[in-house]
């Protein structure tokens, strides 16, 4: 599984043109695996003794979301989460659900949000929904 993971990386930065470093490989493994938004913290700690140093993470996070690789999902606890931006559109992410207990979150990949028709003057350049509620687990 992880080596299809890796490739997948691989052929992802490829794509934009980005050079191959194993910083890269291992930060769109680590995001391509959770499928769910992680901070900077979480994919250090899912790359484990390996990881990169915080500088080079986030340095890293940022060169993927200049081209579009990544994106900024949402900021939780004053801490930007991330994921692969593959499943979203240029102008909307698909929607998220954050369980208010336990506070994990989980992407809603294949349900459709209509665009949101702003009023004359605004212009918009990203659409983000998240939901907040009760997981299954914490429902019970």
């Amino acid at each position: 599984m992880k080596h299809n993971t890796d490739r997948l990386a691989v052929a992802m930065l490829k794509q934009k043109r980005l050079r191959i470093t194993t910083p890269r490989v291992a930060v769109m493994t680590a995001l391509l695996q959770a499928e769910r938004p992680l901070s900077q913290q979480q994919i250090a700690e899912r790359l484990g003794h390996d990881a990169p140093d915080k500088t080079t993470i986030y340095r890293t996070l940022m060169s993927l979301v200049k081209t579009n690789l990544v994106h900024k999902a949402f900021v939780q606890q004053r801490q930007w989460h991330f994921e692969p931006a593959h499943h979203c559109t240029a102008t909307q992410c698909h929607p998220h659900f954050t369980c208010v207990r336990c506070r994990r979150t989980e992407c809603l990949i294949g349900i459709e949000t209509p665009l949101v028709k702003l009023p004359d003057g605004l212009t918009m350049h990203r659409q983000q929904i998240r939901i907040e509620g009760l997981c299954a687990t914490c429902c019970r």
